[in-house]
C-alpha cells in the first residue's frame, strides 16, 4: 500500500501564522472591529439625535437635504434628486460626517484620559545610592568593625 501523498507547506506560512498570532496584530483587529461597531452607533446618534436636533434649533433645516445641484432637474430633496439622476455637492451629508468625526475624536480623547487614569504604574525601583551615601555606609561598616575603647 502506498503512503497518501504529502504536500508540504511552504515556509512563509508558518512565518505567517506567526506573524498574525503575535499579540499587536490580534489586538489591532479587535480595535479594528469594535472601532467599526463604535462608528455605526455614532453614526446613528449624529443622524437621528443630533442632526434633527441642531437642524431644529436653526430653524427646522433638514442637513441631510442641503446640497446644490450641478447638472439635471432641481429638487426638493437629495433622494429626489439622485432618483432623477441629477449630479450634486451634498454640504449637508459632508457636515453629518464632520459633526460624526468630531464626535468621535471627543469620545476617544475621553476615554483614552479615562483609561490612562484606571493604568496601574508599575512602582518605582528605589534608585541606587548616591557617591556619598556609599561612603557614609563605608564609614559605618569600618566603625562597626573596629574595637570599641
Amino acid at each position: 500500500m502506498q503512503p497518501p501523498i504529502s504536500i508540504k507547506r511552504p515556509a512563509w506560512v508558518e512565518e505567517f501564522q506567526a506573524f498574525v498570532m503575535k499579540g499587536n496584530v490580534v489586538d489591532l483587529a479587535v480595535g479594528i472591529i469594535i472601532g467599526a461597531a463604535f462608528t455605526s452607533v455614532v453614526g446613528s446618534l449624529v443622524k437621528d439625535l443630533f442632526t434633527p436636533l441642531i437642524g431644529l434649533l436653526v430653524g427646522g433645516i433638514d442637513f441631510s437635504n442641503i446640497f446644490i445641484t450641478l447638472k439635471g432637474p432641481s429638487t426638493a430633496t437629495l433622494e429626489a434628486a439622485k432618483t432623477a439622476g441629477a449630479v450634486t455637492l451634498n454640504i449637508g451629508v459632508f457636515l453629518n460626517a464632520v459633526i460624526q468625526f468630531l464626535i468621535v475624536g471627543f469620545a476617544v480623547f475621553w476615554m483614552v484620559k479615562f483609561l490612562t487614569r484606571l493604568s496601574v504604574t508599575a512602582p518605582k525601583a528605589a534608585a541606587a545610592p548616591t557617591k556619598t551615601e556609599l561612603l557614609l555606609a563605608e564609614i559605618r561598616d569600618l566603625l562597626a568593625k573596629s574595637p570599641a575603647e
